[in-house]
């Protein structure tokens, strides 16, 4: 069930990322990218450093990655998604695109620092990828990961996942035209959020509200399109790491939401 489930998240967000190509904006922004990574990682923990993505998608954390200075990135992506990441990095000799699933990093390494975005909440069982993150791994090297929280959605939750047991079944044609209308109580959500204490505030205020209209009705395509995902707690995030291998395990609570996570390979492995 686990690998049925998985090979269809995979393929549901092949179909995303084939439709949604558009990384412009704040979307693909280095102040993104530094509001994700904070207080964690600095974009001077991935200058001059061999680093690797898993779950590159279109190439948006690619691109933050090379802003930040990156000497190399290999961008590991299984599903179709491949198809635009590969030519949108062909003419960049920095960037080695990968066609394979996370577990194969560990042949491809050594890699000072490892990201992975969003990716890790959308695997039934991650372990896999977070062992094989520590095999590719230098002595000293990290893995840092964005995951979603359970602590903080669970108002959020309550109206999502009924509404996912139906959404996560929809054509992507319908579902895409089921956004635009929940775009609209959103946005109305939003505004009242920058005058009044409401439940996820921070994230609709300093997140959401930031992002064009595109990028902003793409989140919601993405909360209700995959078949999986799994909302952490922080003790799930510590013991998944944890079970990897890795020490000196730090989490932060972005945005009162979800979970940024660092873990070190010990310099003596």
């Amino acid at each position: 069930m686990n690998e049925k489930t998985r090979e269809r998240t995979i393929a549901d967000f092949g179909e995303q990322w084939v439709r949604f190509t558009d990384n412009n904006g704040y979307y693909g922004s280095s102040e993104l990218f530094e509001d994700i990574v904070s207080p964690l990682l600095t974009p001077s923990d991935v200058a001059g450093r061999q680093v690797a993505d898993i779950g590159s998608g279109t190439g948006r954390i690619v691109a933050m990655l090379l802003s930040a200075g990156a000497a190399r990135v290999t961008a590991i992506e299984p599903s179709r998604a491949f198809d635009v990441l590969a030519p949108r990095f062909a003419d960049d000799a920095r960037v080695d695109c990968q066609h394979v699933p996370g577990e194969d990093i560990a042949e491809l390494g050594p890699f000072d620092l490892i990201v992975t975005f969003g990716v890790l909440h959308h695997i039934p069982d991650p372990l896999p990828v977070v062992k094989a993150a520590y095999a590719a791994l230098r002595p000293g090297g990290r893995l840092f990961a964005w995951m979603y929280g359970r602590e903080g959605n669970e108002v959020y939750l309550a109206f999502a996942q009924p509404l996912r047991a139906i959404t996560k079944h929809l054509p992507d044609p319908l579902l895409a035209g089921l956004v635009r209308v929940l775009d609209l109580p959103l946005l109305a959500y939003i505004a009242l959020c920058r005058w009044l204490p409401l439940p996820m505030a921070a994230y609709m205020r300093e997140h959401l509200g930031k992002l064009p209209s595109d990028a902003r009705r793409l989140t919601i395509f993405d909360q209700l399109n995959p078949a999986y995902a799994k909302y952490y707690r922080q003790a799930e995030v510590e013991a998944l790491f944890a079970a990897g291998g890795f020490t000196d395990i730090q989490l932060f609570r972005r945005h009162g939401y979800s979970w940024s996570v660092i873990g070190t390979k010990p310099a003596a492995d």
